[in-house]
């Protein structure tokens, strides 16, 4: 197949790029390098079944003269939790748009990136794909994020009961592993390796009791890849997590960072910051997948644990800290 994806220079976007050109896919990657790096696409340096496309999605005519089988819409703007709301409603929106329009012209299939943060403060752990989308107050804009993958989800959705689009919805839980963005955009994980190594306390918001569930990405490829190989995925929404019993307090995963890179006997440096700190913040304090669903409908089961993914993160990331 012919497969463009978006935000190919970033995280996740460059590990499925290799992981698809390995199985003989063709790949067009598109990135405006906002947040993404072209050292994670040197691998495609002589590959002619992969081309490279700098620009926005947010202008529709980047779009114009490419093709594809699938289109893989990873490019997003993240939680606003040091940026403003209004960035992260309006490019999110508009990147969508100009995918799903060029998906109904050209009878593609998108492939929707969502997120566990769609959940939000559901006490009711593990989320299910059906289960209730509890958002806090508007006046919070930490539910920005959340909310512009709410209404992406349901925008997809309505166009494919107007006119036909095909799509699969991911939601990712925590991915991390080589290539992540070595700042807070890459998750709690990259800042607190990087901490580690240089001896320096590692901020913790809150009082770090908060939970997440993390996936190692070869974990989240091998699932994008059976979403684009498989016909069953169509029009479906999926989890897509690590293996049960994954989940681990920001606390515990900061101590478990220190002692892989300093030694079991080492004494972690913990800085606990307040929620104040951020101003009108809301956290949530547990996210947890039931992954039941893309297990049975895909055949897919989680290889890797969280200590097993750290370790080989850790080591390539060891290569930038200074």
């Amino acid at each position: 197949m012919k497969i463009l994806i978006t935000g190919v220079a970033g995280f996740i976007g460059s590990n499925l790029a290799k992981r698809l050109l390995e199985k003989g896919h063709t790949v067009v990657g598109m990135d405006n390098l906002n947040y993404g790096f072209l050292r994670n696409l040197e691998f495609t340096k002589n590959i002619k079944e992969f081309n490279f496309i700098m620009g926005d999605i947010a202008n529709p005519l980047i779009l114009k003269d490419v093709k594809a089988d699938i289109i893989v819409h990873l490019a997003s703007q993240k939680i606003p939790r040091y940026t403003n709301a209004l960035r992260t409603l309006e490019e999110n929106y508009l990147m969508l748009r100009n995918v799903v329009h060029k998906c109904i012209m050209d009878k593609s299939k998108i492939l929707f990136a969502s997120t566990s943060d769609v959940y939000g403060k559901n006490p009711n752990i593990p989320f299910s794909e059906n289960s209730d989308l509890v958002m806090g107050p508007t006046t919070v804009k930490r539910w920005a994020y959340a909310l512009s993958k709410m209404y992406g989800e349901q925008y997809i959705i309505a166009n494919h009961d107007e006119y036909g689009l095909r799509y699969t919805i991911t939601r990712f839980f925590g991915s991390y592993g080589p290539q992540q963005n070595l700042t807070w955009w890459g998750g709690p994980q990259s800042v607190f390796i990087e901490k580690a190594y240089k001896n320096e306390p590692i901020d913790i918001h809150g009082d770090g009791t908060q939970t997440r569930t993390f996936t190692y990405v070869d974990d989240t490829v091998n699932a994008l890849v059976a979403c684009i190989e498989n016909d069953k995925s169509d029009n479906e929404i999926f989890n897509t997590g690590s293996k049960e019993g994954g989940e681990i307090s920001i606390k515990d995963l900061a101590t478990l960072i220190w002692k892989l890179v300093n030694g079991k006997d080492a004494e972690p440096k913990l800085n606990y910051i307040p929620y104040s700190t951020f101003g009108n913040y809301e956290d949530v304090m547990r996210r947890v997948p039931d992954i039941t669903k893309l297990c049975s409908t895909l055949n897919f089961q989680p290889q890797w644990d969280l200590e097993q993914g750290l370790k080989v993160t850790i080591d390539w990331q060891k290569q930038f800290i200074k």
